[in-house]
């Protein structure tokens, strides 16, 4: 491993803030992703009728997941937009503002007129508040998962990581627990009501990221006058490769749980094998699950490794396809809950798991949030349109439409991953630890944290 690779971790021991800096941003995400995804449930059970009425529920749904898909295709900008401010002035503004527009943005949804009281008013808002979620969510994970992963110990970058990964079935837990607390609620407040809620998350978020402490290796950045004028312009000159890979290995993940989860959801209401509540039960269940399982795949990668864990998911899922619809199929409750819980706490889960610190390691760190932003957000655009297209290949092929394309996502990510480097193999495992006994001997702990080259900072351990 080379001491250019090494110094792209940060102190070798974390910083002292290590913990509250990854639960902090952990917040942000809950915060982001309860409003990402509520909207995506919000989409399969409630806005085709909301918002497109007159057609068919199977048009509707189409309309509604198209409004879905117009997220994703903007979190690009928001990653291109996110990543360009995290590496030119800091990872911490970003985490505040994306939060803040987020927030905002999800309230607003909570007051929109119908097409009933506002006509063709209607959908033209909501497609434009959509578009302002998928900037601000395109420009949060990058500053996030930054923060975390450049204060963590170096052979702890996976169990911190993993912890602002969990936001994401944290948020999915409580959008499906206040969907289903409200499921019973009359006329237009079932959906209503939980995107009014999230303004309580939103003040919580920004007390919580207000008083996390910039990234140590952004300072170091800066002091060693390294900031880049164009950190887009430049992560596309010279890693582009690791941009192409880091988008492949996205896709299986995001765009796998589009196919598994998010058009699950659907299928199941439209072809009446389980009830609006008893999805969303099985989303609880399926979430709180998911809560420890992305932060248990996540530390495994700091024992065996990022890009393992990675080939042989993928490959679970390649198999997993075609058994998840034929047990749905059966239209029993248990099954249902059981494929959904496979499919989030294992397919989508152990990939999130792994991506936290794998995505950092790729870039060097004056392009870091750029490269990583890039590689993350850009994948969203397929999984932002494959409700939409899965829905199309149901009407052609039936369940198997669906099934093969979540194949095809599977292999995807099970062939970049054999392509993307390993960053955390054995011989940087060994390398970090002899590093660490070399700090240690330097300065014996518990230390107060020695400012100097990156690879030699110490801290006391969290």
């Amino acid at each position: 491993m080379s001491a250019q690779t090494l110094s792209m971790r940060g102190p070798v021991h974390g910083t002292a803030h290590a913990r509250r800096v990854s639960w902090g941003s952990a917040a942000g995400g809950v915060i982001e992703n309860y409003d990402f995804i509520g909207f995506g449930t919000g989409a399969a059970l409630y806005f085709g009728d909301a918002f497109f009425p007159g057609a068919s529920p199977l048009i509707g749904t189409l309309a509604a997941f198209a409004t879905l898909g117009v997220g994703f295709v903007a979190r690009p900008l928001g990653g291109v937009i996110g990543g360009h401010l995290g590496d030119k002035i800091g990872r911490k503004p970003v985490l505040i503002a994306s939060l803040l527009v987020m927030g905002l943005c999800t309230f607003a949804m909570g007051l929109l007129p119908t097409y009933a009281t506002a006509g063709a008013l209607a959908p033209t808002l909501l497609v434009t508040v959509r578009i302002l979620q998928g900037i601000a969510y395109g420009a949060e994970w990058g500053g996030a998962i930054l923060m975390s992963y450049e204060h963590a110990p170096w052979r702890d970058k996976g169990k911190f990581t993993g912890i602002v990964q969990s936001g994401f079935p944290i948020g999915l837990l409580l959008a499906s627990l206040v969907f289903l607390a409200s499921v019973n609620l009359p006329g237009d407040w079932a959906w209503r009501v939980p995107f009014l809620a999230s303004i309580v998350l939103v003040v919580v978020g920004l007390v919580l990221r207000a008083k996390v402490p910039e990234s140590p290796v952004f300072d170091e950045v800066k002091e060693q006058k390294q900031v880049v004028a164009s950190p887009i312009k430049e992560v596309l000159r010279d890693d582009w490769r690791n941009v192409l890979r880091g988008i492949a290995l996205r896709v299986a993940e995001t765009a796998g749980y589009a196919v598994a989860i998010t058009y699950m959801i659907a299928y199941l209401k439209d072809e009446k094998l389980a009830t609006g509540g008893q999805t969303i039960f099985a989303m609880c269940v399926a979430s709180a699950v998911g809560v420890f399982a992305t932060m248990w795949w996540a530390r495994l990668t700091d024992r065996i490794g990022r890009r393992p864990l990675y080939v042989w998911v993928t490959l679970f899922n390649a198999v997993w396809a075609i058994p998840m619809f034929l047990l749905v199929n059966t239209g029993l409750f248990p099954a249902v809950v059981f494929t959904i819980v496979i499919s989030y706490a294992i397919s989508q889960n152990a990939l999130a798991g792994s991506q936290g610190a794998w995505f950092p390691e790729l870039f060097q760190a004056r392009t870091r949030a750029s490269g990583a932003s890039l590689a993350y957000q850009i994948s969203a655009m397929i999984s932002g349109v494959t409700p939409f297209v899965t829905t199309l290949l149901y009407l052609g092929l039936g369940w198997v439409g669906p099934a093969l394309l979540f194949l095809a996502y599977s292999v995807l990510g099970f062939v970049a991953a054999l392509l993307t480097t390993e960053t955390w193999g054995a011989k940087e495992r060994a390398a970090a630890d002899a590093i660490a006994h070399e700090a240690d001997r330097a300065v014996p702990p518990p230390a107060v944290e020695q400012m100097g080259p990156l690879g030699a900072h110490t801290t006391t351990n969290c």
